[in-house]
């Protein structure tokens, strides 16, 4: 597919006229954005697909709303996207755990310890992230896995870069504690086995 040149308003006004290639510019985009946030928030890939497939629809209904002057469209479109997150997440407790098949896959490594290892390490943190409170997860998820900045993620959040930049301390702090008391228990679990064994 051949990308259609353009700033933002422009691609938007041939999006709102029905112009499919301007739809499709737009969606090899943005989609990826989408996706990685709604599964990283979630943990789920089918969610975060159905996060895109909503996400998009919601542009073409309501691209009038599109405000140049208030942000990027790639902004815009992940607020979008954010919305129909949190409506699914709030509608549907019962997403996916990190530890189910939808996590992504982990790289193949030619020493299986140290892929167990990397994979037991990377299963953790997921777990410790979507354990954390919505609004720390958020900063997390756009700062850290992201690399968005403060004041991106601010205006994704409709708040202040300062809150931003609290929330994200926070966020790793209580991401740390997690961590810690994730690796006590693996550590108490170990040491029960070897009395077991003994």
């Amino acid at each position: 597919m051949k990308e259609v040149p353009g700033s933002d308003t422009e691609l938007v006004q041939r999006l709102k006229s029905g112009d499919e290639a301007a739809f499709q510019t737009v969606y090899s985009r943005l989609q990826g954005h989408v996706f990685r946030f709604a599964l990283h928030m979630s943990g789920s890939r089918s969610l975060a697909e159905d996060v895109v497939q909503e996400t998009f629809l919601t542009l073409i209904r309501r691209s009038d709303r599109f405000d140049p002057s208030r942000g990027s469209l790639a902004a815009f479109v992940l607020g979008i996207g954010r919305n129909c997150l949190l409506r699914r997440l709030r509608h549907d407790r019962n997403f996916p755990s990190v530890g189910s098949d939808e996590a992504p896959d982990v790289i193949a490594d030619s020493d299986p310890l140290a892929e167990l290892r990397r994979s037991e390490t990377v299963r953790q943190v997921r777990e410790a992230v979507l354990s954390l409170p919505l609004h720390y997860r958020e900063v997390l998820v756009l700062c850290e896995l992201q690399e968005r900045s403060y004041e991106e993620a601010a205006e994704l959040l409709g708040c202040a870069a300062g809150t931003v930049r609290s929330r994200l301390h926070r966020a790793r702090a209580l991401l740390s504690e997690k961590l810690r008391a994730m690796d006590r228990r693996d550590e108490l679990a170990k040491a029960k086995s070897r009395r077991c064994l003994a």
